[in-house]
Parts: structure tokens; C-alpha cells; sequence
């Protein structure tokens, strides 16, 4: 009785995974999109919010706080 599975065997050589993934990153190198706002690369670095394009503002960590 043959034991089936659907576990892949591998690429069979380093050379043979080595080359799979040039083709796979190559194909999908024509589908990436180019930064249209290299201005905006530093912020997003530091760890800025933005939502619909807009870029969103922190809340004050300091605003009075509202009578209950």
C-alpha cells in the first residue's frame, strides 16, 4: 500500500531551489509597484499611521480629561 500525502518533495537540489526562486521573485518583480512618495518612506519608517492615504495624527497624551 503507497503511503500519499500532499507534503512536497522539495526542489531535489540546492541548485534546483536556488533556481526557483530567481524565477519566482523575477515573475513577481513585474507585478511590485514603484514608491510614488519617496518623501513619505522616512516617516512610515518611523512608525507613522497613515489610513485612506491620509496620514493620521496622534492623539495628545496630555488632554484635560472630560468630567464624568
Amino acid at each position: 500500500v503507497r503511503h500519499r500525502s500532499k507534503v512536497t518533495k522539495g526542489p531535489g537540489s540546492r541548485a534546483a531551489g536556488l533556481a526557483m526562486a530567481f524565477k519566482l521573485i523575477e515573475s513577481a518583480q513585474t507585478r511590485w509597484r514603484a514608491v510614488n512618495a519617496p518623501q513619505l518612506v522616512a516617516l512610515v519608517r518611523a512608525g507613522a499611521r497613515f489610513e485612506g492615504g491620509k496620514l493620521v495624527e496622534r492623539p495628545d497624551d496630555h488632554a484635560p480629561p472630560t468630567a464624568a
